[in-house]
């Protein structure tokens, strides 16, 4: 297998998602899902961008998807979730088609699961 990373993985920072609650179990579900990827020999990076206001979200992202060319483009659910109008989710599927047409789109249903969901996408099919 080419050693060049072939999936990336848009997310936000738990650490940095303002409100009270508690970031722990969404880093190590993070943690759980790209120790998957490892696992089962498929490269993979995080882009995990922050929601306190520290991040310019849209040049984080592109120079993410600019690092390489991505088989595959797994964005997390509190992307997806983040804005009650879908502005960020929105910015985030715009950039991915443009900076990587090539790349497949892919949704997970937690942070554990990341392998899984990126899985089923990539070509050839890996075991999931």
């Amino acid at each position: 297998m080419d050693s060049k990373p072939r999936v990336l993985v848009l997310g936000l920072d738990p650490y940095r998602v303002p409100g009270p609650w508690d970031p722990e179990p969404v880093a190590t579900g993070i943690q759980a899902g790209m120790a998957d990827f490892a696992a089962h020999g498929v490269g993979a990076e995080t882009c995990l961008v922050g929601l306190d206001g520290s991040d310019d979200i849209e040049a984080v992202v592109t120079a993410a998807l600019a690092a390489h060319p991505w088989e595959c483009v797994v964005i997390g659910g509190g992307i997806r979730r983040a804005d009650e109008d879908s502005g960020l989710f929105e910015t985030v599927i715009n950039l991915v088609h443009r900076h990587a047409p090539a790349a497949a789109i892919a949704f997970n249903q937690t942070p554990a699961d990341t392998y899984h969901a990126a899985a089923r996408r990539l070509t050839p099919p890996r075991d999931a």
